[in-house]
């Protein structure tokens, strides 16, 4: 005797249009609609809104989140002095600086698509870190990919990854970076070891990628920071060839702060 089993058809499930459009936006990751269309779409029923309008709101909600994200990220990613951006530097503690240069670069980042650069010069404690920190901070905003370092932090990270036989291979993925910003150059020690590999990184960069850099000596004093005068000479060249340069003439902002805080307890 043969035994049949007799198989009921599996019940088919069918989704409704809610569940649907809902399954839909998770494969399409568009998350931030998924969140937020049906309080949009009682809005828009409430408003008799047409369909291009409840759309283009949801593709504009969509929008906005994904950049937003996309600026903390690249924020996060540039490590960028905190609380630095031009909104807050006391322009009025430079008044012979003038901050038109500095501001057409912020306003276009067609600087970093031709690789140019930018030197600040200035005393200690008039700015420079903030106004780098700050322009760094536009180009994020803007699109471009920077990166923040203590210029002698970086310079021993290079002289590490030589050391590793490595150096080629971080200098291609500094690369990925539109602007690096080496804060306080002057801090970078005299030593043969530790300026070759700024020079590298300067060499490798000339003409295809942006530096920002600070520093306290003005070019006529560079040879303390490079241990060969035609190293510092070639360097310079480099630098200076696609550059805008500002220099701060001013009082140390963080000595008068101090000054002030004293003098009032």
């Amino acid at each position: 005797m043969t035994n049949s089993l007799n198989l009921a058809p599996s019940a088919t499930i069918t989704l409704s249009p809610y569940q649907n459009l809902s399954q839909h936006l998770k494969q399409l990751r568009l998350s931030h609609i998924l969140t937020h269309w049906e309080s949009i779409e009682h809005q828009a029923l409430q408003e008799q809104w047409s369909y291009s309008r409840f759309l283009l709101t949801l593709c504009e909600l969509e929008s906005i989140q994904r950049h937003d994200l996309r600026l903390r990220r690249a924020l996060t990613e540039a490590q960028l002095p905190n609380a630095k951006s031009f909104s807050n530097f006391d322009f009025d503690h430079c008044p012979q600086f003038n901050p038109a240069p500095l501001m057409q670069l912020a306003d276009d980042t067609a600087w970093l698509q031709r690789a140019g650069n930018c030197l600040i010069f200035g005393p200690s404690g008039v700015g420079k870190t903030h106004l780098a920190a700050g322009l760094a901070r536009r180009m994020v905003e803007l699109g471009m990919r920077a990166k923040f370092f203590a210029a002698n932090a970086l310079v021993q990270d290079l002289q590490y990854a030589k050391l590793q036989l490595q150096l080629p291979a971080l200098l291609k993925k500094l690369d990925r970076f539109d602007l690096l910003v080496l804060d306080d150059l002057g801090y970078v020690k005299k030593s043969e070891a530790e300026t070759s590999v700024l020079f590298e990184l300067i060499a490798y960069r000339y003409e295809r990628k942006s530096i920002l850099i600070t520093a306290n000596q003005p070019f006529s004093q560079w040879d303390s920071i490079f241990s060969d005068s035609m190293m510092t000479v070639a360097a310079v060249d480099r630098l200076v060839h696609h550059a805008v340069i500002l220099e701060i003439k001013s009082d140390s902002y963080r000595r008068l702060v101090a000054s002030t805080r004293s003098q009032s307890t």
